[in-house]
């Protein structure tokens, strides 16, 4: 079912925790008892066969039943155990978890988190993740969400040397004529940079010499005075405070939507996953936009 949903071999066995020879083997083993070809295997895809897709049909039911089986379990233990895993938008992960892990995990210690930073929507569904977390506004409407955080500002920040040597830009146009740091999303486009002007949404197709996929490097390319940078302001308010980093067209900063934690609504939900949604709902403190 995993190298059926992920459609290759490496991925699968990186979420089930094997390495890809072994699952490989276990494939192949299966395929030689039932006599019959499941996957189709070239070296871009791996495809189910129509036997395949047949069998998958069929066993999906069963284990789906399986796990519910397992988990009505959970109603005669004293706390909620298991494995829940999460793929979350990395300014959340940075920022707002390791504030709440900590606890949740002192409360639950019987339940297992791996969470998953990605910056792309990611279907929880095919790639069997319990949840995620995401700016509300990107969650599908079949989808329960829980907002996790208040509404939040966005900020362009860049090193008193850079400035020194540039200028400040007073309007987002004048961006055009700076050295951006960009980001270049899983899904290989270009964040955008986002302002409002007069009170409508405005994105700009910033450029620069410096294209990253980590925060963690875009925060060494700011404060070594590469360049400028966009994101949110609670990802710099420390550095802003004490002077290693100057905040500019602050004016012109939308505020964004809620984070959420979203999951399935057509499933039956895991008793450590409604300990997790019951335990950010306690403690989202979010007030308006920061």
């Amino acid at each position: 079912m995993a190298v059926a949903e992920h459609r290759n071999f490496t991925r699968a066995a990186k979420q089930l925790g094997i390495s890809t020879s072994t699952l490989s083997q276990t494939i192949r083993n299966m395929e030689e008892r039932l006599g019959v070809r499941l996957l189709n295997r070239t070296t871009r895809s791996v495809v189910p066969t129509v036997a395949g897709d047949t069998l998958l049909a069929r066993m999906r039911p069963v284990v789906d039943e399986y796990e519910a089986a397992i988990e009505s379990l959970n109603t005669f233990r004293d706390k909620p155990a298991g494995l829940l895993r999460l793929t979350v938008a990395p300014p959340v992960a940075q920022f707002v978890l390791p504030l709440v892990l900590a606890k949740f995990l002192q409360r639950y210690p019987d339940i297992r988190l791996e969470i998953s930073g990605d910056s792309a929507n990611v279907d929880i569904v095919a790639q069997q993740f319990d949840a995620g977390i995401r700016v509300s506004d990107r969650v599908d409407r079949d989808m329960i969400a829980v907002p996790v955080t208040g509404r939040w500002r966005l900020a362009v920040v860049g090193a008193p040397s850079y400035f020194s040597r540039r200028g400040e830009p007073k309007t987002p146009d004048e961006l055009l004529g700076h050295n951006c740091i960009r980001v270049r999303l899983s899904s290989g486009a270009m964040l955008p940079w986002r302002f409002q002007r007069d009170d409508k949404p405005l994105d700009l197709a910033v450029s620069g010499s410096l294209v990253v996929n980590l925060d963690t490097l875009v925060e060494a390319a700011v404060f070594n005075g590469i360049g400028l940078a966009q994101g949110p302001r609670a990802q710099f308010e420390q550095e802003i405070s004490d002077g290693r980093l100057v905040s500019v067209l602050e004016r012109w900063q939308p505020v964004m939507p809620p984070f959420s934690l979203y999951y399935p609504s057509r499933r039956q939900t895991p008793a450590a996953l409604k300990a997790l949604v019951n335990f950010l709902r306690q403690t989202h403190s979010g007030k308006g936009a920061r």
